[in-house]
């Protein structure tokens, strides 16, 4: 496993790579893995992937992902790889949308454990009643990404 830390205007990153995809983008600090930090051209791919995104420019990403999680954390981020650019859903979209419409604060949780911030769009889940609601990297983050795909 390798890593590196790209500058981003949202503060450092650190993606980090597996021999064949993306395992995590988190900000700098967060990473709790073992792993060797070296660029590679997954690693490289990602960063160019997501500065072309704060520059609205790319809408959706096509580097190859494989996050690590319990099964029903799988299936709540790749609930959320299907929420369009520029649109967001609530916990409870989400829920229903992986055939658990009870499971509202799973999806909390699972959102909480997303090892693959902004290519895996946690950022665009909010609360029922529109309000933003929990992420990682505070709610600034999330609002300014929000806001980022709304101009772009």
């Amino acid at each position: 496993m390798l890593y590196y830390i790209y500058d981003t205007p949202f503060g450092k990153m650190t993606i980090a790579a597996d021999a064949t995809a993306i395992t995590h983008v988190l900000p700098e600090g967060k990473l709790n893995i073992d792993a060797r930090r070296e660029a590679s051209s997954l690693t490289d791919m990602a960063a160019a992937e997501l500065s072309e995104y704060f520059e609205g420019k790319r809408l959706d990403f096509s580097v190859p992902i494989n996050p690590c999680g319990t099964e029903f954390q799988k299936k709540v981020w790749n609930a959320l790889l299907n929420v369009p650019f520029g649109e967001t859903k609530t916990y409870k979209d989400i829920a229903v949308a992986i055939g658990n419409e009870k499971a509202c604060r799973a999806v909390g949780m699972a959102n909480n454990k997303n090892p693959i911030w902004i290519i895996i769009p946690c950022h665009r889940i909010i609360g029922a009643g529109g309000n933003l609601t929990g992420y990682g990297g505070g709610l600034d983050m999330k609002q300014k990404l929000l806001e980022l795909e709304t101009h772009s």
